[in-house]
């Protein structure tokens, strides 16, 4: 299966691509990112033994099931590699994603996540044994000789498994479930994958650059709603289609042209999607319901052929789109000699770009608890950011960050994840409109709190903390860094110039100038608490909401005044206990006051303070938020128990979105509605251009350069008062 369509250009390389990757070559691996040839050898081995364990499984099985010498004889399970490994773009210490297919009377839920369990749990070399019998693709997760395994399962309709059998024939998927057809499908994508590029070697080179670069800035991560090794491969092959003659400098360069300019909700395929006889589910908006309503379709070219980022949401893919323009611009600049390979790997300043945070605690008895109770937190994360999108119909959006932290100032194992919030561009706020999640949060946690395997210890504290209370211990240098003085990068320097030009453009990365939103806090504070006790789940209810409610109102050019109030208390989860004097005692930052609060139940305040060179500060009893019964009330869904409260945030200037994001947005917006299912071809009529603007569509075989997408002007509301309220629970 090959797709029908005509690639972009045809063209070579010039004497500078040759020599650009060259040097994108030599980066590559000066970063670290090629495995010895020891470490190769040692992962060979590795899936040499491990392959031996399941054929001794299998055998064993067949025999206590009465089969006949023979049988046992022919008895057969066979391993294939597929994700990272596969597609050959595996770094150091990388895991390898493995599926093991076995004959029919070998069952998943038993003999798999059972017998083979227990097998591998005795194995001395096997260590961090963790099974996901109910995940999306069960697997089993686990460490030989300190590697990496992903192991799934496929039982195929087969009494004997051959040794050469070949999954990528559609003859493996008869009679099987679709739990089945899930597990094999990593396999037979990668092989598809391989298929289909022009050049396999260009492709690693150009794929092992974009995860790297997907790393640094933070958008590498399925399980957040970004996207993941198999969503970056199908990106990256798709250029390489439409560049068959590109080397891996100037694919890197087309791939951020291409992606800045592509209009989501378009899919992304390699090949056109083809409906066989067997009857599985494809991915097609004119049929599905749901499939219309995916943001950023990426479409598996291997029957069935599915959508493999529909984790991607509203908010997730405007912090990609804003990436690949951040891309595309140091790309240009390397083209034209004024920047280096380093200036596209520059890490991306997550905590310098927004104002405001949420921050996720996650705390366990010990770390092989953590471990469990952790993967099912990160697992969910998603869920919230679709709840905060869904609650302030989209005007409040959230940036997950795909790391997480430690403080290791506490001495229990725990870890925390981090959220970016930000008003939506281009959205007009009128004075008293509100954004109240602590009910999203509250129905996020309740959910959170039905983990099959909870165990008391295991904790989850969402808390919103600014800019200014962000703890120590996410930096690098192990401190809190002082305020950048006008840093200027190449991003930086360039939105300057567009804005001078009455262009906005850029990504939050870029939007440095803000006003220093000082807090001043009183020792004798009433809400904090000495040490802080433990906030375990009340397995499965959830704790009592607890607001922590800050809100900005500029006064002047100079100054501007900040309030924050909180309030609530906590109830303590069986097996707790009375955790005061508990050894997971945190450092003393704000965000961990706020947490100290709701542990202690104690009186809560508000603070008042002008934020300018000379700040003042006062304290008052805790008010409920004055009814503006002018402003709107913007309503929570009906599925909450509580309905928003009135406080108030100004959210300004580092979260605004460039006016090319803005643009691209109302243009994926626009036609999430209706996806262009008439530009869509199936039954081997070939792959929709759709997604592309004019420019830079195919001219005689000759690349036309496209123009960057005009910015949108601001309007004007930027410098205006912009009132949001904002509160959340712990």
């Amino acid at each position: 299966m090959a797709t029908s369509n005509k690639p972009i250009s045809l063209a070579g390389p010039l004497d500078a691509d040759v020599q650009r990757t060259a040097e994108l070559n030599k980066f590559l691996v000066e970063a670290g990112l090629y495995e010895s040839a020891d470490e190769s050898a040692r992962r060979e081995e590795v899936l040499g033994e491990l392959d031996k364990i399941v054929k001794d499984w299998v055998k064993q099985l067949t025999s206590q099931r009465g089969y006949t010498d023979q049988m046992i004889e022919e008895a057969n399970a066979v391993l294939f590699t597929f994700g990272s490994y596969r597609l050959g773009v595996h770094g150091p210490g990388a895991d390898i994603d493995t599926l093991c297919v076995g004959p029919s009377y070998v069952n998943r839920e038993e003999d798999f996540f059972i017998v083979l369990h227990d097998i591998l749990a005795q194995t001395e070399e096997v260590s961090e044994l963790q099974p996901v019998p109910d995940a999306h693709v069960p697997v089993m997760k686990f460490k030989f000789h300190g590697i990496s395994i992903d192991l799934l399962y496929a039982s195929v309709s087969l009494l004997v498994v051959p040794s050469d059998l070949d999954i990528s024939q559609e003859a493996v998927l008869y009679d099987i479930d679709e739990a089945t057809v899930r597990s094999l499908t990593g396999c037979r994508v990668a092989d598809q994958i391989l298929r289909l590029v022009p050049n396999i070697e260009s492709f690693r080179t150009t794929l092992r650059c974009l995860k790297h670069w997907a790393r640094r800035r933070g958008v590498y991560s399925n399980v957040t709603g970004f996207l993941g090794g198999v969503n970056w491969a199908l990106l990256v092959a798709r250029v390489c289609q439409l560049y068959p003659n590109a080397v891996p400098s100037m694919l890197v360069s087309r791939f951020f042209r291409v992606f800045t300019q592509w209009r989501w909700p378009t899919p992304v395929m390699l090949c056109a999607i083809e409906e066989e006889e067997l009857g599985f589910p494809v991915w097609d908006p004119r049929k599905n319901p749901r499939d219309r309503t995916h943001h950023m379709p990426i479409i598996t070219p291997a029957y069935p052929c599915m959508n493999s980022s529909y984790n991607v949401s509203t908010s997730t893919l405007r912090v990609m789109i804003e990436q690949f323009q951040f891309g595309n611009k140091i790309c240009q600049e390397i083209e034209m000699n004024k920047a280096s390979w380093s200036a596209l790997f520059e890490p991306f300043n997550f905590f310098e770009a927004y104002k405001n945070y949420l921050q996720v605690d996650i705390i366990a008895e010990d770390d092989a608890d953590l471990r469990l109770w952790k993967g099912w937190v990160e697992s969910r994360l998603r869920q919230l950011t679709l709840k905060i999108e869904r609650d302030t119909y989209g005007k409040l959006q959230c940036h997950p960050y795909p790391y997480e932290y430690a403080d290791p100032s506490r001495q229990c194992a725990h870890c925390a994840f981090f959220m970016g919030l930000s008003r939506k561009e281009g959205v007009k706020i009128q004075e008293g409109q509100q954004f109240d999640i602590r009910g999203t949060v509250d129905e996020f946690r309740h959910e959170i709190n039905m983990y099959m395997f909870w165990k008391p210890g295991m904790e989850l504290a969402v808390s919103h903390v600014r800019r200014k209370e962000i703890p120590a211990y996410v930096f690098p240098e192990g401190y809190k860094r002082p305020r950048p003085q006008r840093h200027v990068n190449h991003q930086h320097q360039s939105d300057k110039n567009n804005t001078a030009n009455g262009a906005l453009t850029g990504s939050p990365d870029s939007q440095l100038k803000r006003k220093h939103d000082t807090t001043g806090i009183d020792d004798t504070e009433p809400c904090r608490s000495v040490k802080r006790a433990s906030i375990s789940p009340v397995h499965p209810r959830t704790l009592s909401p607890r607001s922590g409610n800050i809100s900005d109102e500029p006064r002047s050019d100079s100054q501007q005044k900040v309030t924050s109030n909180a309030s609530g208390g906590s109830q303590d989860s069986p097996g707790s206990g009375n955790r005061d004097q508990t050894k997971c005692s945190s450092s003393s930052h704000a965000s961990e006051k706020s947490l100290d609060s709701v542990a202690s139940g104690s009186k809560c305040v508000k603070m008042e303070a002008v934020c300018s060179d000379d700040v003042t500060s006062k304290h008052v009893d805790c008010i409920s938020p004055v009814k503006d019964s002018t402003a709107p009330t913007v309503a929570v869904s009906t599925t909450l128990k509580r309905v928003a409260e009135k406080v108030v945030l100004e959210l300004v200037g580092s979260e605004s979105i460039g006016g090319n994001n803005a643009e691209l947005l109302q243009i994926a917006e626009k036609d999430m509605g209706n996806v262009l299912v008439e530009n869509l071809h199936f039954g081997g009529n070939g792959v929709p251009q759709s997604g592309l603007p004019e420019e830079l569509e195919l001219n005689n075989g000759i690349e036309v350069r496209s123009k960057a997408y005009a910015g949108v002007k601001s309007d004007g509301s930027q410098k205006s008062s912009l009132r949001v309220s904002l509160t959340s629970t712990a």
